[in-house]
């Protein structure tokens, strides 16, 4: 009986060391590791998060830009690979190194964008889901698969040119009229007068507010009698306004959409 349960045990272990074996191992920078199930990859376009949200890194905040079609900027590009393989990207999804996905420290979430190597004239399109890099004058990180094509990969960084093509999945066709990410209007409402004095020496107290956000007075009628809301100006998502009133910067402030 117990050598039957050696035996056994034997068995289940070669089963085990067999299967661990027929995994595909990948090779990439000096790291040697195993890929994740497809099925642990969820990238789909539908878990975007927060387009335009502002965020904080290191004490600096980044602010999501609104760019169009054809726009071209220029910049050092550097990848990231194995070590993140798996991980959260910064709307939702997890980063999958064998994808053509970058990032970008303002561009857009789910921006298309067109890649070129500007030393050997390779290109890529990579959709942007994530958020860096966060060293000076690096413009993108690249995935692997994109950084592989644009011949990065033994280098590090390359001098690149981008231009945005799409937004969403979608890549705009060059001879159609000129596209941008399409965003809301969020004001903040952070005071109420019922004199019109108190209201501009508000509203010219807070302008400018952050080096962000504009005020303006609207005027309305409540109970029968005028009142001057005084509003901050430019938050370009819902989410971005609820971060800032988390901030407590105002007491009673709230949210309103022109």
């Amino acid at each position: 009986m117990l050598y039957q349960i050696r035996n056994f045990s034997l068995i289940i272990f070669i089963i085990f060391t067999i299967a661990g074996c027929s995994s595909k191992n990948y090779y990439n920078g000096g790291f040697v590791y195993n890929r994740p199930l497809s099925h642990h990859i969820n990238n789909s376009a539908s878990i975007q998060h927060a387009t335009m949200r502002p965020y904080v890194v290191n004490g600096k905040t980044y602010y999501p830009t609104v760019v169009q079609t054809g726009n071209v900027y220029r910049g050092i590009a550097s990848w990231y690979g194995p070590n993140f393989h798996g991980k959260k990207t910064s709307n939702g999804e997890y980063y999958d190194m064998y994808a053509l996905t970058a990032a970008n420290k303002t561009l857009p979430m789910n921006t298309i964008v067109k890649v070129t190597n500007l030393l050997n004239g390779k290109s890529v399109v990579v959709r942007i889901n994530d958020r860096g890099p966060f060293v000076k004058n690096r413009i993108i990180d690249l995935s692997y698969a994109a950084a592989k094509r644009l011949d990065v990969i033994s280098k590090g960084t390359a001098p690149v040119r981008l231009e945005v093509l799409g937004f969403n999945g979608i890549i705009t066709a060059k001879s159609a009229k000129k596209q941008s990410v399409q965003i809301n209007n969020f004001s903040v409402q952070i005071a109420s007068f019922r004199r019109i004095q108190g209201s501009r020496i508000y509203k010219n107290r807070y302008n400018n507010y952050l080096n962000r956000y504009k005020t303006s007075i609207i005027k309305g009628i409540y109970q029968g009698r005028p009142i001057y809301r005084v509003w901050l100006n430019g938050f370009k998502s819902e989410e971005e306004a609820r971060d800032f009133i988390k901030r407590g910067d105002f007491g009673g402030a709230f949210i309103v959409r022109r």
